[in-house]
């Protein structure tokens, strides 16, 4: 079933994956408008945009998803809401007040809405930092939504996304204003990579800085899976069917689903290589120290941040939760949401990293210009 004649409202058009699905959805789908959601959207990006919307409306809007009025304007009329954005924060910078308001109640201010404002489907983007890594680093190979495992959360960014995916899931079924019900479901990508990723433009900039070679965080037996970009969107899209569609309804709504590709299992540390090799960057061949003793390091930098922090706050670059998550085998398989929402990777692996090195060959002048002049 297509989105055809619906309203669609995207939150975080702007970023990494909001800007990749709003152009999906003008590229596929005869919606009758799409709604660019964010605090600020870029000029040039709208440009971009119209070029492909077809006879779709594109509508900016700008605002604060913990403001009341805005959310529920923007929701008015719509009939699928693509829940996206969120504040991600795994360095603990952030005060937890600031991560709460943006991922929880953002969250329950935009289902509130959609109750309100009669919006028939909303489906929300979690992340598999949900289920861990665990503190203990209890690892997980090609696992699945059934898998046992013993979630205990630290990051604030992880509980704040676990509750909010949780009162996701709990609206479905919930009577909306205009009689019917809402429909919901949960996407939990593995790490996201891919045209635009921050994070990769980060270690590229951290290499530069050494010499050309990539900093080794992670051991190459702590294998993970990324997900490209554009598999994570297309996969929201394919969920957003799914809920509009009676025969699909019953068997998505209400669940979460772990959306990954055919990406090779890797480290951390390794994926970073994998895609940067082809730009002449080299890769450290071991961890800079023993893993325990990284710990170690790692404990007594919190320590010391924690005594400063009511003078100054200070933010290690490194802590036990990351460096945790960065050395635990910790991989999951798709083919619940191939079953149930006929997901299917649209980008292979080689074409993956075909597009993303070339972004990053893109970048890489402009970065080593930036660092040059300091």
């Amino acid at each position: 079933m297509s989105l055809s004649g619906d309203v669609c409202v995207v939150t975080g058009a702007g970023g990494f994956l909001g800007k990749r699905l709003v152009r999906l959805l003008l590229e596929e789908e005869a919606a009758a408008e799409v709604r660019l959601l964010d605090k600020r959207v870029q000029p040039q990006l709208v440009r971009d945009l119209e070029e492909c919307g077809g006879g779709t409306k594109l509508s900016v809007w700008e605002g604060d998803i913990q403001d009341w009025d805005f959310v529920r304007a923007a929701c008015r009329g719509a009939s699928v809401v693509f829940h996206i954005a969120s504040v991600i924060d795994v360095l603990e910078s952030l005060d937890y007040s600031e991560v709460y308001g943006v991922n929880v109640k953002g969250t329950q201010l935009l289902l509130e809405a959609c109750i309100q404002q009669s919006v028939a489907a909303f489906i929300y983007t979690s992340t598999i930092e949900v289920l861990g890594p665990n503190p203990r680093g209890d690892p997980v190979v090609n696992g699945g939504e059934d898998t046992p495992y013993d979630s205990v959360l630290k990051f604030t960014y992880s509980r704040t996304k676990k509750d909010a995916e949780q009162r996701s899931l709990r609206a479905h079924g919930a009577a909306l204003a205009g009689g019917g019900r809402l429909a919901t479901c949960a996407l939990r990508p593995m790490y996201i990579y891919g045209e635009g990723c921050r994070f990769l433009l980060g270690h590229m900039r951290d290499a530069i800085r050494n010499g050309n070679v990539l900093r080794r965080t992670s051991r190459p037996e702590a294998r993970v899976n990324p997900v490209y970009v554009g598999n994570v969107a297309a996969a929201h899209l394919q969920a957003a069917r799914s809920l509009r569609d009676p025969r699909r309804r019953s068997a998505v709504g209400g669940r979460f689903y772990f959306i990954s590709d055919d990406t090779p299992p890797v480290s951390y540390s390794d994926f970073n290589y994998a895609v940067m090799a082809p730009l002449g960057f080299g890769i450290q061949q071991r961890l800079p120290a023993p893993l325990r003793l990284l710990y170690v390091l790692c404990f007594l930098l919190e320590m010391a941040c924690a005594a400063l922090r009511p003078l100054v706050r200070v933010v290690p670059p490194l802590n036990r939760q990351l460096l945790t998550m960065l050395n635990t085998a910790f991989s999951f398989s798709y083919q619940a949401a191939a079953r149930d929402m006929g997901y299917r990777p649209r980008y292979s692996w080689e074409e993956a990293r075909m597009r993303t090195v070339e972004w990053l060959a893109s970048e890489l002048p402009k970065e080593r210009e930036r660092i040059r002049g300091g």
